[in-house]
């Protein structure tokens, strides 16, 4: 039989990171060891409150399905046992994980996917004054790719600022729901102005219909509007890139699944991550191997981080080590 280890962990953000709905100095996750005949598998979730879950919430939940978990449940089963997407990420994760350390092969051999190779991540600038992301831009306009945090008073400011400072490098940027009706289309052509390549969820998930009324002059790209396969017909006309989250579909299984249905709807992928530790980023690589942005840089944003950690050559991600998962 099998054992079912959780524990809620605590890891500190490097300074703060800040985004429209508020800030942050942890990065708050559960953990899910599933182990047997000295083979152990880890996954790691966020509970994310704007998706109505927490830490204490997701553990709970986990507790509840313990002897469904230790009983030996199925990744094809664990939408029927588990509520919370993140409850579900961390059990998913955590099986693929099992599974290869049982086996003896890779997840991405099993799972019937090519060897992973580097990945070119975005490197996320938190919101804050215009002055101080544009010096955070400056000291990394080396790298190929910047992901600005806005969503707030200012973000026109913002973008002129930071353009100035790193006049070379591709910027996108992400909202977090934070413009509206009124600024949309202003904040959407200063973008352009700037020559920003995507804008993310620029508006409420609950308002964002207001985006097949408008001509964007850039991509648009849906995150908190974007969760599993039901949820695509909805984005069509509004959004032609989706950012897809293991903890917002559920885990590795679904993810690979919804990116595969996107495609087919001609959606272009992105593969995003909450602020984690690399036992997060690990699977995600996977996905983020045949996406057309990664956003996989959460341990980049910690003081610290797992003890065999994803290494990153400036903002290209190497292939996780066995050790740490997969």
């Amino acid at each position: 039989m099998r054992k079912l280890t959780i524990e809620s962990q605590s890891w500190p953000v490097a300074g703060k990171f800040t985004i429209s709905r508020g800030s942050k100095t942890t990065a708050d996750v559960v953990m899910v060891t599933i182990s047997k005949d000295g083979a152990a598998g880890r996954g790691e979730c966020v509970p994310y409150p704007r998706y109505g879950e927490n830490v204490e919430q997701t553990i709970a939940e986990l507790e509840a399905a313990r002897s469904q978990i230790e009983a030996g449940l199925q990744r094809d089963e664990i939408s029927s046992v588990l509520k919370g997407k993140a409850a579900r990420n961390a059990v998913d994760c955590a099986l693929w994980d099992f599974e290869a350390k049982y086996s003896g092969f890779p997840v991405w051999k099993l799972a019937g996917l090519p060897e992973p190779e580097p990945v070119v991540t975005a490197y996320t600038i938190s919101l804050d004054t215009p002055a101080e992301m544009a010096r955070i831009a400056a000291s990394h306009s080396h790298l190929p790719l910047l992901k600005l945090k806005l969503g707030a008073e200012g973000d026109e400011q913002r973008i002129r600022a930071i353009r100035k400072a790193a006049p070379n490098t591709r910027l996108i940027i992400d909202a977090n729901e934070g413009w509206n009706e009124d600024n949309i289309q202003t904040m959407l052509n200063a973008c352009a102005a700037a020559n920003i390549e995507m804008a993310e969820q620029p508006l409420s998930a609950d308002s964002d219909d207001i985006l097949q009324k408008i001509t964007s002059p850039i991509t648009l790209c849906a995150d908190e509007s974007a969760h599993d396969i039901a949820s695509l017909d909805g984005l069509t006309g509004k959004y032609s890139m989706i950012n897809i989250k293991l903890d917002k579909t559920g885990g590795l299984t679904p993810a690979l699944e919804l990116a595969a249905a996107a495609r087919k709807k001609g959606f272009e992928i992105m593969t995003g991550t909450m602020l984690c530790t690399s036992l997060a980023i690990a699977p995600a690589f996977l996905l983020a191997q045949t996406s057309a942005i990664a956003d996989i840089d959460g341990p980049l944003l910690l003081a610290r981080d797992r003890k065999t950690p994803v290494k990153y050559e400036n903002a290209t991600a190497l292939p996780p080590a066995a050790k740490l998962w997969g």
